[in-house]
C-alpha cells in the first residue's frame, strides 16, 4: 500500500512540479531562505537517491548494445545545445539569458525522463542507461559545451563548473550506487521512496529558481516560455526521428525522444545561479515547467498504445 502511494506521488511530477512553482511565485518568502549550499546539498542527495536505485543491469546494458547507447549519448550533446545556440544568437538574447540557456540545454538528461519512460510505455532500460552515460559524461560535456557555445557571450568558469558538477552529480551518484551493491536487500526494501526524496528534492530546488525570480518572471515570461516550448519540441520531435532513422523499435523511440526534450534543468539552475546569477537561471526555471508537461502529456498519449517490438539497432 506504502509503494503504491509513493509510486503514485512520483508519477504525478508534472502536478508538483506546477504546484510548487505557483506556491513559490505567490508566496517566494519560505523558498527564498533556502541559500545556494542548501540547494546545492538537496541536489547531491537527488543524485544519491538514483545511484541507490540503479543496478548492475542497468550498466550492462551499455556493453551489450553500445551502438544505441552512443546515438542516444550524442543525440543528448548535440541536439539541444546547438538549438539553444542557435535561438540565442537569431534572438540576439541578453548574455545572462543566453549563457542560462546553453547551459541548460548542455546538462545531462533529466533525471524525471525514466519516470516518464515508464509511464509512456517505453524502453525504461534505454532511458536509464542514456541517463546515467550522459550523466557520467556531465562533468566533461557540460562545462566543455558552454565554454564552447556561450564564450562569446560570457567568460565562463570552466573549472569550477567542472568541480562542481563532480561534487553535485558523480560523487553522490556512486556512493548510492556503492550503497545499493554493498547492501542490496536492504536498499530493495526502501527502494520505492528514492524516486519520491528526489522529486520532492527537485521541486524544491527549481521552486526555489522561481521564487529568486519572482520580480523578473512577469516580465519575461512570456519570451521564456516561447524559447522553452520551440527547444522542447525539438528535442521530442527531433530524439524520436534520429531513433526512427537508426532503425530502433518503437520503445527504444519513445525513450530517445523524451530523452532528447528533457534536460536536467535543476542542475542548470543550480549551475547558473551558482557560477553566474539567478537571472541566467531563468531560462532552467522555464524549461522545467514545459519539459515535464509536455513530456507527461506525451506520455499519458502513449500510455494508450503498447508499442510493438521492432528490428532493433545493431
Amino acid at each position: 500500500m506504502f509503494e503504491k502511494i509513493l509510486s503514485s506521488y512520483t508519477r504525478l511530477f508534472a502536478v508538483w512540479v506546477i504546484a510548487g512553482g505557483l506556491i513559490a511565485y505567490l508566496w517566494p518568502a519560505p523558498f527564498v531562505r533556502l541559500d545556494k549550499q542548501c540547494v546545492n546539498w538537496l541536489f547531491a542527495l537527488t543524485m544519491f537517491g538514483i545511484g541507490a536505485v540503479l543496478q548492475v543491469d542497468d550498466f550492462r546494458r551499455i556493453v551489450q548494445r553500445p551502438m544505441i547507447v552512443l546515438i542516444g549519448t550524442i543525440t543528448q550533446y548535440t541536439l539541444m545545445p546547438l538549438t539553444a545556440y542557435a535561438i540565442a544568437n537569431v534572438l540576439d538574447l541578453d548574455p545572462q539569458l543566453a549563457v542560462g540557456l546553453i547551459l541548460t540545454a548542455a546538462a545531462p538528461g533529466a533525471m524525471s525522463s525514466s519516470v516518464v519512460s515508464y509511464v509512456a510505455k517505453a524502453d525504461l532500460a534505454y532511458s536509464v542507461s542514456l541517463t546515467t552515460v550522459s550523466t557520467l559524461l556531465a562533468p566533461v560535456a557540460t562545462p566543455g559545451l558552454t565554454w564552447l557555445l556561450a564564450r562569446s557571450a560570457l567568460e565562463v568558469p570552466v573549472m569550477d563548473m567542472l568541480v562542481e558538477v563532480l561534487l553535485l552529480v558523480i560523487v553522490p551518484l556512486a556512493a548510492g550506487f556503492v550503497i545499493r551493491r554493498f547492501f542490496a536487500k536492504r536498499v530493495e526494501r526502501i527502494s520505492a521512496i528514492f524516486p519520491a526524496i528526489s522529486v520532492t528534492f527537485i521541486v524544491l530546488i527549481c521552486s526555489r529558481t522561481i521564487a529568486a525570480n519572482r520580480a523578473n518572471l512577469l516580465g519575461m515570461s512570456a519570451m521564456l516560455l516561447g524559447i522553452g516550448v520551440l527547444m522542447n519540441l525539438i528535442g521530442l520531435f527531433g530524439g524520436y526521428l534520429i531513433a526512427w532513422v537508426s532503425r530502433m523499435d518503437v520503445a527504444q523511440r519513445r525513450s530517445l525522444a523524451i530523452e532528447g526534450g528533457m534536460q536536467n534543468a535543476g542542475l542548470g539552475a543550480v549551475l547558473a545561479s551558482q557560477h553566474f546569477t539567478d537571472r541566467a537561471a531563468m531560462p532552467a526555471a522555464a524549461f522545467v515547467f514545459i519539459c515535464i508537461i509536455t513530456a507527461s502529456l506525451l506520455a499519458a498519449y502513449w500510455q494508450r498504445n503498447q508499442p510493438v517490438p521492432v528490428a532493433a539497432a545493431k
